[in-house]
């Protein structure tokens, strides 16, 4: 679903990403961790077709990001690290704005929203403005806004951050959902407990390079995913 083939990205004379290789398939629920500044961001933009890359090629679904973009971001959804949203629309508003881009025909995006926003709360602010809503309602929102289309790659970078636990549940619990119909999903976080239960694929990046990826209990090994991590970036635990 995802293949990144010997992906590198330099800022000036600093390569942030360095040659990667990474394949995610139908189905995997993929973590990518490491340090602040390792360049999990930077692959996930390159991914996603915000971010230009120097070298290398990025297939989403078969398709190259460079040459087919549109036909790769139809297919894909994601949520940056913090998500801008359009604060003078209402709730409601917005996700029909993104129901409509994704051609999501109307029967189908009032089921998906009646559903996904009864699990996360939303449900009695979705009339409000989106200016009104805390970080967590509009992280929220965002999450909810990704699912309206049943993506094939799902994208996230940090995504847990700012939802309460109740909200975590329920989005692992989707996560579980839209990869079991075969969507795959490739996500940073630096909740090394939740990579360690939610993923059955792991990959540490450290300075740009992949140090480590595979199967979570491969990865793993004997040890703990935090001993593992502190290990490969040269910390002693």
């Amino acid at each position: 679903m995802l293949q990144i083939q010997d992906l590198t990205k330099r800022f000036g004379t600093k390569t942030a990403v360095g040659h990667l290789n990474l394949t995610v398939e139908p189905g995997d629920i993929y973590g990518f961790i490491g340090q602040n500044g390792a360049g999990k961001t930077t692959t996930i933009r390159a991914v996603v077709g915000v971010m230009p890359f120097d070298a290398g090629e990025i297939r989403i679904d078969g398709h190259s990001v460079r040459e087919e973009p549109v036909l790769c971001k139809s297919v894909t959804a994601y949520i940056p690290d913090n998500p801008d949203l359009y604060e003078y629309l209402t709730g409601i508003q917005y996700l029909d704005f993104i129901g409509d881009i994704f051609r999501v025909p109307a029967d189908r995006r009032q089921k998906r929203i009646r559903k996904y926003s009864s699990l996360l709360g939303l449900t009695p602010v979705l009339g409000d403005l989106i200016s009104s809503y805390s970080h967590g309602m509009k992280q929220k929102l965002a999450v909810l806004s990704t699912f309206l289309h049943t993506p094939k790659l799902l994208v996230l970078d940090e995504p847990f951050v700012g939802l309460d636990p109740e909200a975590s549940y329920h989005l692992k619990a989707m996560m579980h959902e839209l990869c079991a119909g075969g969507s795959a999903i490739f996500f940073s976080t630096h909740v090394l407990e939740v990579a360690e239960k939610l993923c059955n694929k792991i990959a540490i990046l450290k300075d740009g390079k992949l140090i480590a990826s595979g199967k979570t209990e491969d990865v793993r090994g004997n040890s703990s995913l935090e001993d593992v991590f502190l290990e490969v970036v040269g910390h002693e635990s």
